[in-house]
C-alpha cells in the first residue's frame, strides 16, 4: 500500500493506498511493525502487507527492499494506490503498465527495472477543483465524501480478498466493471 508517512499526511488522498492496508491488516488480525528496511510490514504465513515509510514518490527503493529481503519477483506484487484519473469509488486491478503519470509507481518501476507487477488503483477524483494535482492529494477529502470513502475501502479490501485467492485475470473480470460510484453502493 502507497503513501505518505506522519500524521500530517495521514488523512490526504495520497494515503488511500495506506488507509486500505490498514483496514484489510486489521480485519486479518495483522499488526504492523518495522521491516528490515525503509517499510513497515504485517505479516502472517505467505502474506506479507508492505507500508513504504518512505515518501510516496521514494517508493520504490522501500519495494526493492521487500524484494531482495523476500527473494519475491516483481509479479508476485501487488501494489494499491490512489489514482486521480479515476472517480472516487473506482477500484481498478491491472496487471503490469506503466506509470499513469503516478511518481510512486515511477520510482518503483525505476528501482525493480520492471513494470511487471499488479495494480489495484483507487480513485481519488471529485467534483473539487484537481489543479494542480500535487495540492489537490495532499489535501484530504470534504466530509461530504466520508460515507463514499468507507464503502470505497470496504470494496477494496474484498478485492484484494478475491484477489489472494484468484487471478488477476479473474479479479479484473469480478471488479474493473464496476466503474462508477453507484456500482460501489451495490
Amino acid at each position: 500500500g502507497l503513501g505518505n508517512p506522519g500524521r500530517k499526511y495521514s488523512d490526504t488522498k495520497h494515503n488511500f493506498g495506506f488507509r486500505v492496508l490498514d483496514l484489510f491488516a486489521e480485519k486479518r488480525s495483522l499488526i504492523f511493525q518495522a521491516g528490515k528496511g525503509d517499510y513497515l510490514l504485517a505479516k502472517k504465513d505467505n502474506l506479507v502487507c508492505i507500508k513504504p515509510t518512505s515518501f510516496m514518490n521514494n517508493s520504490g527503493m522501500p519495494v526493492l527492499e521487500v524484494k531482495q529481503f523476500f527473494k519475491v519477483e516483481p509479479e508476485d506484487f501487488l501494489v494499491i494506490y490512489d489514482d486521480i484519473d479515476l472517480p472516487l469509488g473506482t477500484i481498478r486491478f491491472r496487471k503490469e503498465g506503466g506509470t499513469g503519470g503516478h511518481k510512486g509507481i515511477e520510482s518503483i518501476i525505476y528501482q525493480l527495472r520492471s513494470e511487471s507487477f499488479n495494480r489495484l488503483r483507487i480513485g481519488i477524483a471529485t467534483d473539487e477543483e484537481m489543479r494542480p494535482s500535487e495540492r489537490y492529494v495532499l489535501s484530504p477529502f470534504a466530509k461530504h465524501h466520508k460515507n463514499e470513502i468507507e464503502l470505497t475501502i470496504e470494496k477494496t479490501c474484498e478485492g484484494i480478498d478475491y484477489y489472494l485467492s484468484h487471478d488477476i485475470k479473474k479479479t479484473m473480470n469480478q471488479f474493473n466493471e464496476q466503474t462508477n460510484r453507484k456500482g460501489v453502493n451495490e
